[in-house]
């Protein structure tokens, strides 16, 4: 009971935290937005593309937007565990009494809630746009669970490397630095059927295109499945990782206490 009442302070904390300070909220719902308008209108005749498949392009870069939006929220959801290191609250809730799983699980269903607003706000986004979803409801909650599924891993890796460098400009320039190779390295823009071969074969340990090739098929009328649960099943497995890794992490940032 303690641990839920622990999580719970801690989820209400953070969801406080967070949208405290509203120009980090726009700046998460606008970027995407902008990327979904700017490159759905200047790539629009990539559709044409022999080999594309023939479907538009909105339709094509849609489910890639809502990836990549709770991607980039994700990698930079470690820069509010440097704050509370900064302001001394970290350390405060390190030595109390409230449980240390509790600190990360709070952290986690901020991040979920935000990331699954996120998402159908880009999902409605794109709908506006002309994308088409015929997997109905169904496939839209699929794919918004996939995409906040891709967003808590990376979330929970960007926690653990800021316990590591405890620096925001770090945190900040080390997520530009991961997320724009992972971006365009993957098929989220072209079919990777028209990309060179060295592309293609990063995309296939990139979590972006794992999140991307199983957006694209839950959202279909008859998903492939043989594509989904492989893909999916990478994310699971990312996720375990982090988790894991993020438990070293607060157990060596605790022994500097």
């Amino acid at each position: 009971m303690k641990l839920l009442t622990d999580t719970l302070w801690i989820f209400v904390r953070s969801l406080k935290i967070y949208f405290r300070v509203p120009f980090i909220v726009l700046m998460t719902i606008i970027q995407p937005v902008l990327w979904m308008f700017l490159f759905g209108e200047v790539f629009s005749s990539m559709a044409d593309i022999p080999g594309f498949g023939g479907e538009s392009y909105i339709e094509y870069l849609g489910p890639g937007i809502v990836m990549m939006s709770t991607m980039i929220a994700g990698a930079h959801a470690g820069i509010g565990i440097i704050n509370d290191h900064r302001e001394g609250i970290l350390d405060r809730l390190l030595i109390s009494p409230i449980y240390r799983s509790a600190i990360a699980m709070g952290g986690l269903l901020q991040e979920t809630v935000t990331m699954v607003i996120q998402a159908l706000i880009m999902i409605g986004v794109a709908a506006l746009l002309g994308a088409t979803f015929s997997g109905g409801l169904i496939g839209i909650i699929q794919l918004t669970i996939i995409a906040v599924l891709l967003g808590l891993g990376m979330g929970i890796l960007s926690t653990t490397l800021a316990l590591f460098v405890l620096k925001e400009e770090s945190l900040t320039a080390a997520a530009s630095l991961i997320t724009m190779p992972l971006i365009f390295l993957s098929g989220m823009f072209i079919p990777l059927e028209l990309v060179p071969n060295w592309v293609e074969n990063f995309a296939a340990f990139n979590p972006l295109n794992w999140a991307v090739e199983a957006g694209r098929e839950v959202i279909t009328t008859k998903p492939d499945w043989s594509v989904v649960i492989p893909n999916s099943s990478y994310l699971v497995l990312m996720f375990i990782v982090s988790c894991a890794l993020i438990l070293l992490a607060f157990r060596k940032y605790q022994k500097t206490l």
